[in-house]
């Protein structure tokens, strides 16, 4: 197939009626049960499990989609997340690369439940997780889950060729503050700076958070509500607080002149927008409600809010599923 363009579609986190309700929308139609377009390819920008009511069906759709060659996938810290927390220790017995807490067992508890029936595909899923490509560069546009970081990017090439990663790999990723881990941590989760003072943020999710996630853009930030990103805001007494010489060398600054950038992770919220003339996030919290998003680039080289395509899931899925209901 000659590709005469890309859709990049958002977290699904298990939501596969609104995927399918997306791909319609983009003219993608299903042949031999296999969703593609005479012309385009879709890329996921990761996190297609967690959450959702339908993570095996969301599993299920976008591996053919990949393997048939009609899409491109890049790793999303919920498949690191279950690849780790599903991976025996190599050194620690009866331990796994993510320990087994009440707090990482929630967040994995949809897709541990939905998989658990079937050991064979979970198993499956496991090589194919490890498998998936860190991050993708075109001539014009890249691809990462949460934060281009190119100094890190570059390291990794350098050791590892390429963008995948390797058993031992993903072994060493899990020893906190060795470079495997801290390539793992801002690709996938981005960039982040600890609170000051020790203090403690609750999400509206319930988690408590000692770090608040930030901007990887910003040429020149002066104030903590300046670099800032994520749907809770910081604390009203620590906004205006001025950023330290410490806190600016944790902060990198994705250029305005760099390629297009496509990521998701933030959960979003509102109408979908360019974060800046050349970044598009496109995670709009569609498992709490919001909006699974794509956009549609085909040979712009800014990023045209005209561009994005949604399914409103509060709305549109809601509508759908009593349609369903009433038949």
């Amino acid at each position: 197939m000659n590709c005469q363009g890309y859709d990049l579609i958002g977290d699904v986190h298990g939501c596969a009626l609104s995927l399918r309700m997306l791909l319609a929308r983009l003219g993608y139609r299903q042949v031999n049960g296999v969703y593609r377009h005479p012309q385009r390819k879709v890329i996921f920008i990761g996190d297609i499990i967690d959450r959702g009511p339908h993570i095996r069906e969301a599993l299920q759709l976008v591996r053919d989609m990949v393997d048939a060659g009609h899409a491109h996938i890049v790793m999303g810290n919920h498949e690191y997340n279950y690849l780790c927390y599903m991976t025996p220790h190599p050194d620690k017995p009866n331990e796994y690369l993510r320990a087994h807490t009440a707090r990482h067992q929630r967040i994995l508890q949809q897709t541990l439940e939905q998989l658990a029936p079937y050991s064979g595909e979970q198993q499956d899923y496991l090589e194919w997780f490890q498998q998936l490509p860190l991050f993708i560069e075109f001539e014009r546009f890249r691809v990462v889950h949460a934060c281009w970081h190119q100094g890190l990017i570059d390291r990794f090439r350098q050791q590892y060729d390429g963008n995948q990663i390797d058993r031992e790999f993903l072994y060493r990723s899990a020893i906190e503050d060795c470079f495997e881990w801290e390539l793992m941590d801002r690709l996938l989760r981005g960039t982040h700076l600890r609170l000051p003072n020790n203090e403690v943020m609750v999400s509206k999710d319930g988690f408590r958070r000692h770090f608040f996630r930030t901007k990887f853009w910003m040429p020149d930030p002066q104030y903590l509500v300046d670099v800032v990103f994520q749907p809770d805001p910081l604390p009203a007494h620590l906004a205006r607080l001025p950023l330290t010489a410490a806190q600016r060398e944790d902060l990198i600054c994705y250029g305005s002149d760099e390629k297009l950038l496509f990521i998701g992770h933030y959960w979003r919220q509102g109408t979908p927008e360019p974060v800046t003339s050349n970044i598009a996030c496109l995670d709009y919290s569609a498992v709490k409600y919001g909006k699974l998003v794509a956009y549609r680039l085909d040979d712009e080289t800014r990023i045209m809010p005209e561009k994005f395509v949604w399914v409103d899931v509060a709305r549109e899925v809601h509508l759908a599923n009593a349609e369903v209901g009433a038949s």
